[in-house]
């Protein structure tokens, strides 16, 4: 009789300790599967430093789209990896959707059609609008363009965007080089770069807090049965 009682009162212990008893827990999640995949984010703009998302929202813009910035300013555009590409393509206001030509020498930038990565202009002329576009297809045309330093009146970004929409999808498919150097009004130095994000070692402090929480309630249900198996040992 006694025997029969402290097998069953040992099930729950053997269940929690092996789980060929049936126990099966869920793995404790760890820094791969726990943290979200690290996506830049275009951070408040400072001073001498100009921040733009590009696709912000998940939709065909930047945010902001249009922006003011002296000789000197860094504009630094963040792509998101959401399983589509995008570019910053400088365009010319004449000719929506198409690259600008190249003038005294020195060609348009171009990040190339990027995911996951920040992209940094350095603007060298604030006294000339600088247009610029996203040439993934059917983007310019959606109203995916932007502008640094456009004018208030004239050819403004309003105006630029509006050009845009009414290519619509007549526009041009560009072939994509990857990046280009240079630029007219702001350079592009340095191809884009892979964002590092934080979130690597805040999931693995995670996962280890997890863990602990799980081996805490593993030995608090091993010490609850084997009380239970010896009250039951002692009033036999």
């Amino acid at each position: 009789m006694f025997s029969t009682a402290f097998a069953l009162t040992l099930l729950p212990l053997l269940a929690v300790a092996n789980p060929q008893y049936g126990y099966n827990p869920a793995p404790a999640p760890t820094s791969s599967n726990s943290a979200a995949a690290s996506v830049p984010t275009a951070p408040p703009s400072t001073a001498g430093q100009v921040n733009i998302q590009v696709a912000a929202g998940g939709n065909f813009v930047f945010s902001p789209a249009n922006v003011t910035a002296s000789n000197g300013t860094l504009v630094t555009f963040f792509f998101p990896d959401a399983g589509l590409t995008h570019s910053v393509t400088q365009g010319d206001f004449a000719n929506p959707c198409e690259p600008i030509a190249a003038q005294n020498g020195q060609s348009g930038f171009d990040s190339g059609l990027q995911a996951g990565v920040q992209f940094t202009l350095n603007v060298t002329n604030d006294q000339i609008p600088i247009y610029f576009f996203c040439k993934q297809q059917t983007h310019c045309g959606l109203g995916m363009v932007g502008s640094i330093n456009a004018p208030s009146t004239g050819n403004t970004f309003d105006a630029w965007q509006a050009a845009a929409v009414k290519v619509g999808s007549s526009e041009p498919v560009l072939q994509d080089n990857g990046f280009v150097s240079g630029g007219i009004g702001a350079v592009a130095t340095a191809a884009p770069t892979s964002s590092s994000g934080s979130s690597g070692s805040s999931g693995s402090s995670g996962s280890g807090s997890t863990s602990g929480a799980a081996s805490l309630g593993v030995s608090s249900a091993i010490a609850t049965a084997f009380g239970v198996a010896l009250a039951m040992l002692l009033s036999a």
